[in-house]
């Protein structure tokens, strides 16, 4: 039926495309499911004459005769943290490029939200993406069971995993604050359940250990501004002139909070975050932090996913590591210290009291 003629309130079928682009329906199928199998110039035809029709595939209508729906899950720990816009980025361009939607899960911080989403979503995807998971090894087992699993910034034996060089990462920034004469360094720590926390706190031991650097722990603290700014409380009671924290948000944090107390970044303390967020440059001072390819992480399991899904095995030995680079700015500098004397940290910095006015 030509297009002119067709009722404005009639859904266009695929029976519509295939007489309009003198096709087959089972060809027309085959362009939008599978285009490899279909002529390059008779699945440009058919996409024309799609478009003009105003022919939309029903991914879930599609899944019950190919028991594929085209949609992969993405699961991410907190929304709001912009770590995870170029690991969205990187994986949807990835699955866009092989026609796949992605279905974007904010777990909240919460293994219990992380949970019971994928659990409703698990019937309409075919594959899931786990970022930063804070599920269990064992429940992350059961799901990559019953779908295709890779998990990001986790290692779990027996599932696909992509992860970065959080050692060196870690050793790296040790490194930098050790030769600017830093014997100490407090490392503000992340939320309990992460995997990077763990991995970088015992990184950064060990890298205590071969460098003769002593190294402390404070928090867990909540992963944002908000728990720098409250971590920035305890370590003014427990002064350092090092720190390295869980990620960059943190890091700003603790910048925010030291120096509404009168202490100078980097003149009293040294502040290192983890990520190399966009908002690390715009900070003052710019933040040292390490930087971690995510855009390339994201693309990097969408892609690994999407070859399971066709029906390749997973690569379940080592991890996949991606490596990472120490970009230095302006929230480090050398220990501040008078010679021949050791001064109480931060007492410089902070603001004298005022005397109180006379009575009149």
């Amino acid at each position: 039926m030509p297009d002119h003629t067709r009722p404005p309130d009639k859904r266009v079928t695929i029976y519509d495309v295939a007489l309009e682009a003198a096709v087959s329906p089972s060809t027309v199928s085959r362009a939008f499911s599978r285009p490899s199998r279909v002529n390059s110039e008779t699945a440009e035809r058919i996409r024309q004459v799609a478009e003009r029709l105003g022919y939309r595939t029903n991914p879930l209508a599609r899944a019950l005769t190919t028991a594929r729906t085209h949609m992969i899950a993405l699961v991410i720990a907190d929304i709001t943290n912009p770590v995870y816009a170029e690991i969205v980025r990187g994986a949807q361009e990835t699955a866009i490029g092989d026609g796949y939607t992605t279905v974007l899960i904010d777990a909240q911080e919460s293994d219990r939200v992380e949970r019971a989403a994928i659990e409703r979503t698990m019937s309409t995807v075919d594959g899931i993406v786990l970022a930063s998971s804070r599920m269990s090894d064992s429940a992350i087992r059961m799901f990559a069971k019953q779908r295709p699993v890779v998990v990001l910034n986790r290692a779990i034996a027996d599932v696909p995993c992509v992860v970065t060089d959080n050692p060196r990462g870690t050793r790296r920034a040790a490194e930098h604050l050790g030769e600017l004469g830093h014997d100490h360094i407090t490392y503000v720590a992340g939320p309990e359940a992460s995997w990077p926390n763990g991995i970088r706190w015992r990184s950064l031991l060990e890298a205590g250990m071969e460098l003769e650097i002593k190294v402390r722990q404070i928090g867990p603290y909540s992963p944002t501004i908000e728990g720098g700014e409250r971590a920035a409380e305890e370590l003014s009671a427990r002064p350092a002139t090092a720190v390295l924290a869980f990620n960059d948000q943190m890091a700003i944090g603790l910048i925010r909070g030291l120096t509404r107390r009168g202490v100078d970044v980097p003149g009293d303390v040294s502040i290192v975050g983890f990520d190399n967020i966009l908002a690390a440059d715009l900070v003052t001072p710019g933040l040292t932090t390490v930087a971690a390819p995510f855009y390339a992480a994201g693309s990097a399991a969408a892609r690994h996913l999407l070859t399971m899904i066709e029906g390749a095995p997973g690569h379940t030995g080592r991890p996949m590591v991606l490596p990472v680079r120490l970009v230095v700015r302006h929230s480090t500098a050398a220990r501040n210290l008078s010679p021949g004397r050791v001064r109480p940290p931060w007492v410089r910095q902070r603001p004298a009291t005022q005397p109180a006015a006379p009575l009149p």
